[in-house]
């Protein structure tokens, strides 16, 4: 496993909250793969970088895929902006997920930089 990761599971009612607070390696990368399983649609995801001097670099990447290897997030955790948290909701084309445990992957953020990684799913 690359860089270091806080999952953080919680299922409010018909919704579960995954929230990914990472911290990048020597690569710039940092992964993680859920405790629990999933189902459901992706209805909202947040990209949110840190500030000062664990911001991340510009432009970095985030996947989250199923078992499978699909990236449920579908390309739009690509070239997120250190600037501002990256909001996307289920109308932006985000995907679902059928009985499995989610991985995210960070990649081209920076030694030691780190970020938030937020996803809803019903």
């Amino acid at each position: 496993m690359a860089g270091t990761v806080v999952t953080t599971e919680i299922t409010h009612g018909s919704v579960k909250k995954i929230k990914f607070d990472w911290l990048s390696d020597a690569a710039g990368a940092a992964d993680a793969v859920t405790t629990n399983v999933y189902n459901g649609r992706v209805i909202y995801a947040a990209f949110e970088s840190d500030g000062g001097g664990t911001a991340p670099t510009d432009l970095w990447d985030c996947t989250v895929k199923d078992a499978d290897g699909i990236d449920i997030c579908k390309g739009l955790g690509a070239n997120v902006t250190a600037a501002a948290t990256v909001y996307k909701a289920d109308s932006d084309g985000l995907g679902a997920v059928v009985e499995s445990a989610l991985t995210l992957a960070v990649t081209n953020a920076g030694n030691a930089k780190g970020g938030l990684v937020h996803l809803y799913i019903r």
